[in-house]
C-alpha cells in the first residue's frame, strides 16, 4: 500500500480563515439586528483589499454576493479609530512573528511607503505631503517596521502618516517599540526617508547600530562624494549631528559603456 504524502501548501482559503479569525478575536463589531452585512463579510472585504493591494471599492464590486462599499466603509468608520486599529494590527503582527524569530540578535528595517495621490484637493487635508514625485507632493503614506532573518519578512508595526506629522515621529514610536520587545537588534536598516538631523539624533540616543542611505543635499557632501576612492568621513548634517559616512566606490572598467568612478 502506498502512503499518501500529507499535504504542506498553504492555500488561499485557509490564509484568509486565519486572517478573519485572528481580526474578530481582537476587533469586536458591535451591528445591529437588522443589519444584514456580518462582522467576517467585514474581515473579508478588509483582508482581501490588503491582500491584493486594492480598494475596499474594488473588491466590492469584483466580488460576488459582496455589500456595497459604502455599506462595508460605513461600518468601519463607526466602529472604529485608527490609532486603535493600529495598536490592534500590531499586536496580531508582533505575537506571531516574535515567536517565530530566532535566538538571537536580528536585522531590524524601517521602510517609509509613499503611494501618490491624484484626487480631489479638497480631500487632501488628512493626508501627507512631502517632495513632489510621480506628479504630486501629496500620498498616502505608511511606514513599516519589519525583521529580515534569511531573506523573508517578519512585519512588527504598520503606522500610517498623515499631515502634519513627520518620519522622526514614526521613527521614535518605532524605536520605543524595540526597547520594550524582548529582541536582540543586531543593526536598524532605513531608507532615505527617515534622512534628516531628528532622526539621527533619535537613532544615537536609543544607541542603535544603523544603516542608511544619504540624500546628497548641500554642495559640501557633493564634493565629498564626487571624490573617487572608497573611505570613511564624517559629516555634519545642518550642524546639529554628526554621523560617519562610508564610502564604497565602484570602477565602471567600461560596463554599460561607461568608465571611471
Amino acid at each position: 500500500m502506498q502512503s499518501t504524502q500529507a499535504d504542506s501548501e498553504i492555500e488561499e482559503e485557509h490564509l484568509l480563515n486565519f486572517v478573519v479569525n485572528s481580526l474578530e478575536e481582537e476587533l469586536t463589531v458591535d451591528l445591529d439586528e437588522n443589519v444584514e452585512v456580518t462582522t467576517e463579510t467585514l474581515c473579508e472585504v478588509l483582508a482581501g483589499a490588503s491582500a491584493g493591494g486594492t480598494s475596499i471599492n474594488h473588491v466590492c464590486e469584483t466580488t460576488d454576493d459582496s455589500p456595497h462599499a459604502n455599506t462595508v466603509r460605513g461600518h468601519l468608520t463607526d466602529q472604529f479609530e485608527l490609532d486603535s486599529v493600529e495598536a490592534v494590527g500590531d499586536t496580531l503582527l508582533q505575537r506571531d512573528a516574535l515567536a517565530t524569530l530566532p535566538d538571537r540578535p536580528v536585522e531590524v528595517c524601517a521602510d517609509l511607503h509613499l503611494d501618490p495621490y491624484y484626487g480631489d484637493e479638497d480631500e487632501t487635508e488628512a493626508l501627507y505631503s512631502s517632495q513632489a514625485k510621480r506628479g504630486t507632493t501629496t500620498f498616502h503614506a505608511y511606514a513599516t517596521l519589519y525583521v529580515r532573518v534569511r531573506n523573508k519578512r517578519y512585519t512588527l508595526a504598520v503606522r500610517q502618516l498623515v499631515a502634519g506629522e513627520t518620519t522622526s515621529d514614526v521613527l521614535a514610536e518605532f524605536l520605543e517599540l524595540l526597547d520594550g520587545l524582548d529582541l536582540g537588534v543586531k543593526a536598524v536598516y532605513l531608507d532615505r526617508g527617515f534622512y534628516n538631523s531628528t532622526c539621527l539624533k533619535l537613532l544615537y540616543a536609543h544607541n542603535y547600530a544603523y544603516v542608511m542611505p544619504i540624500v546628497k543635499w548641500g554642495e559640501t557632501i557633493q564634493n565629498k562624494l564626487s571624490e573617487g576612492w572608497s573611505r570613511e568621513i564624517e559629516h555634519d548634517l545642518a550642524g546639529e549631528v554628526e554621523f560617519p559616512v562610508f564610502i564604497d566606490c565602484v570602477y565602471q572598467q567600461g560596463r554599460y559603456d561607461e568608465h571611471g568612478v
